[in-house]
């Protein structure tokens, strides 16, 4: 049987309820900030871009039309509107897929996700304002101990009218997401689930290892995303920079911490090597 590549971040979905306020903050974190996009269903997005990741900044607008869940149908819209009548924040961890349609087929057998793979298409802005075309198929997956967080996997079918390295330049310097931390009261009982939807073991204390980075699962109240890690080549300097922008920062070894009172709800964790401590 041919082993499957090892998984990477695709990207994270950060919920907000003001998403030019969320890109202003963003920016003063030292990111490049992309312009608005609209969802077919309804949902507007913003994209922090690096190599092969990136930052989603999603809300809803007040006259959106959002599909509801459906038998064998995931609704992106819903989920995300059903998260913000919670809280703001972390909502979605999306790893990386070659081919959907077998993800989907997959997380079934698994019992992890009973829905159809989800195809659209919209049109995205370069830099310079001229129009491109991206596709994307998503594969969506449920652990039953966290229904609240959100899991699926992107194919994309246009990676190269998405991906552009004018937009992955940031004045931080960032360069990829390395890690994305999870809190449970339980966080063995989210080894199982992990571990079918990754495609990867999990190790102690509970980490399940990806492609440049790992996903943790630390103790804590109730399932939750706490945050997630982005790679800088300095730390020093995106401390300085933090600081003279107004930002409380906590430095510890080897990372430097915005914590998530501050960002909308998600701790930030720059690091200079990958690693899944946040």
């Amino acid at each position: 049987m041919k082993e499957r590549a090892m998984r990477h971040i695709d990207h994270v979905v950060v919920a907000v309820r003001d998403l030019d306020g969320a890109a202003d903050l963003y920016a003063r974190l030292g990111f490049q900030v992309g312009p608005r996009n609209r969802h077919p269903w309804g949902t507007e997005n913003r994209i922090i871009q690096f190599r092969h990741s990136f930052i989603e900044l999603i809300a809803v607008p007040a006259n959106a039309d959002i599909p509801p869940h459906a038998p064998g149908h995931f609704s992106f819209g819903a989920f995300v509107r059903d998260y913000l009548q919670r809280r703001a924040g972390l909502a979605m961890l999306v790893l990386s897929s070659v081919d959907a349609a077998a993800d989907a087929a997959r997380f079934a057998q698994e019992g992890i996700g009973d829905f159809s793979p989800f195809r659209f298409e919209r049109t995205g802005r370069r830099p310079d304002g001229s129009a491109t075309h991206v596709a994307f198929s998503l594969a969506f997956a449920v652990d039953s101990q966290a229904p609240d967080l959100g899991f699926f996997t992107c194919q994309q079918h246009f990676p190269e009218a998405f991906w552009n390295e004018s937009l992955q330049r940031h004045p931080n310097g960032a360069t990829a997401i390395t890690g994305v931390t999870i809190a449970a009261p339980r966080p063995q009982d989210h080894g199982g689930f992990l571990s079918a939807f990754t495609g990867s073991p999990t190790a102690e204390p509970m980490q399940v290892p990806l492609a440049g980075g790992a996903i943790t699962v630390r103790p804590g109240t109730a399932p939750a995303f706490l945050g997630f890690n982005v790679l800088v080549p300095e730390l020093g300097p995106v401390a300085r920079s933090l600081r003279a922008s107004g930002i409380a920062v906590a430095e510890q070894a080897g990372e430097i911490v915005v914590e998530p009172d501050v960002l909308h709800g998600v701790r930030l964790t720059f690091v200079c090597q990958p690693t899944s401590q946040t």
